[in-house]
């Protein structure tokens, strides 16, 4: 959720927070999360990992309007020290780094138009809250995502976010994991979507591929549409293990001299869950004239 200008706007803390202004949602925007929200809550169970329903059911976010920010965070402080705070819209990379590392998690407090049901660009409160915070609630994650804010400010030093990005990207936003022996969901992106909730786990279009650091920080990855591709992590706690134990430094040093991986690329190396066809992809790249 990064930004490229480094100035926070009119009417925003030097740390770029304002105040979430819960009292100005109209009835239609409260109606809207409601109907993002009940989508999604019959769509979910049996899709989606263990950790993220009882992070929805701990901190009782539900179908009845846009949760208050102040409440939220009372109870998500409650069980592992993190807070929800409002932004403008997206931050910079260095101001989102220090808010994770300090367990605070920067949401966008508007929330996209009745039209907009299916997609919307920019993440808005649906996406920022319904998607992520749920697993805040669960303590592996929740320290997951502060040593990311961490190592996001040694890589803003070393000049390899676009690379930590990739990290991000196919975990936090469009990570599957492996629960009681199939594919969950976990990513924001993806449980807060209800069009890729069922294309991730039902499509035979993208690639399902087992986790491996190196191998996905050298993968692009598009934001316009579905994945191609989705990462499958062991565990939570398999996940948080890596990152702590890794050093990175040595690794971006590797990733320096390496070409990136294209999008659908397979390598000899990766463990598949399912090879994909690329079909869905493939429908929407025009033919070369």
């Amino acid at each position: 959720m990064t930004a490229t200008d480094q100035i926070p706007p009119a009417g925003a803390a030097a740390d770029w927070t304002i105040a979430q202004q819960w009292d100005r949602y109209t009835a239609e925007e409260h109606q809207t999360w409601d109907a993002l929200f009940a989508r999604q809550a019959r769509l979910l169970p049996g899709r989606v990992a263990p950790e993220f329903l009882k992070g929805l059911d701990m901190l009782r976010l539900s179908r009845t309007g846009i949760p208050d920010f102040a409440e939220l965070s009372e109870r998500l402080m409650r069980a592992t020290g993190w807070q929800v705070v409002a932004v403008p819209g997206l931050v910079p990379d260095e101001v989102f780094f220090d808010h994770l590392a300090h367990r605070r998690f920067v949401s966008g407090n508007f929330i996209r138009r009745p039209e907009q049901l299916d997609y919307l660009q920019e993440p808005d409160v649906f996406h920022d809250v319904f998607g992520h915070v749920p697993l805040l609630a669960d303590p592996i994650f929740a320290d997951y995502m502060q040593a990311y804010g961490e190592g996001g400010r040694r890589a803003a030093q070393l000049g390899m976010i676009d690379r930590l990005s990739r990290l991000y990207w196919y975990t936090v936003e469009f990570g599957l994991v492996r629960s009681g022996g199939d594919l969950k969901l976990y990513g924001a992106g993806i449980v807060s979507s209800y069009g890729e909730s069922l294309f991730a786990i039902d499509d035979p279009s993208p690639n399902r591929i087992g986790f491996d650091l190196k191998r996905l920080m050298r993968t692009k990855y598009r934001i316009d549409d579905f994945q191609q591709n989705y990462f499958v992590i062991d565990s939570f706690a398999d996940l948080l293990d890596q990152t702590l134990n890794t050093d990175f430094g040595p690794l971006y040093d590797e990733l320096r001299d390496e070409p990136d991986i294209e999008i659908e690329a397979m390598l000899p190396s990766d463990t598949i869950y399912s090879r994909g066809t690329q079909a869905y992809a493939r429908a929407k790249t025009p033919e070369p004239t």
